[in-house]
């Protein structure tokens, strides 16, 4: 057994990696099945299911219901993408060479894979907004949510990634060099 291979940080990323990927899975799978379910009910194609017990969303804008499925799909379909190359670069760093050209595109694919997940969920946020003044019929007087200096950990995230592949992109090149001169 190499000593990478009893790092307790590499072996748990790994893990976990793998345990975010399946739930976003799991959980986009579930979203994406619900899809058909919402068009179905909006219909009054489901006996049982509608009726006079459609649900407030379903009820005052299945467009908007559908959508908000749609996008929460695709955030979690990019989600699987991101666990699935942040456990690539895990597996790699184990096997002891992580400066590669390959990890430098997974960062960089990475940071974009959640600047779109970060758009998309701003999108959502404006969507539920709009849904929810619909089903309390403006009873919220329009109140947009609160604003935080905590939600642009998201920028910083995404700054550091584009970093990262730029450093391990350097790194892979260095790496040639070395090995054109010995």
């Amino acid at each position: 057994m190499t000593e990478s291979s009893k790092d307790a940080l590499l072996l748990s990323g790994k893990l976990l990696t793998k345990l975010l990927q399946g739930a976003s899975a799991l959980v986009g799978g579930i979203v994406f099945i619900l899809i058909p379910v919402v068009v179905l009910v909006s219909n009054d194609m489901l006996p049982g299911l509608g009726g006079a017990n459609k649900g407030g969303v379903i009820e005052a804008s299945p467009v908007s219901a559908v959508a908000l499925l749609t996008l929460m799909s695709l955030i979690l379909a990019a989600l699987f993408q991101f666990f699935g190359k942040l456990r690539a670069i895990i597996v790699s760093a184990g096997e002891g060479d992580p400066f590669t050209p390959e990890n430098a595109k997974r960062l960089n694919v990475m940071a974009w894979l959640f600047l779109g997940v970060k758009i998309l969920a701003v999108i959502v946020g404006g969507l539920r907004f709009y849904v929810k003044n619909l089903v309390d019929k403006g009873a919220d007087n329009g109140k947009w949510p609160d604003f935080s200096i905590y939600d642009l950990d998201a920028v910083l995230i995404v700054i550091v990634l584009f970093i990262l592949a730029r450093i391990f992109r350097h790194g892979a090149a260095m790496r040639a060099d070395l090995k054109g001169t010995v």
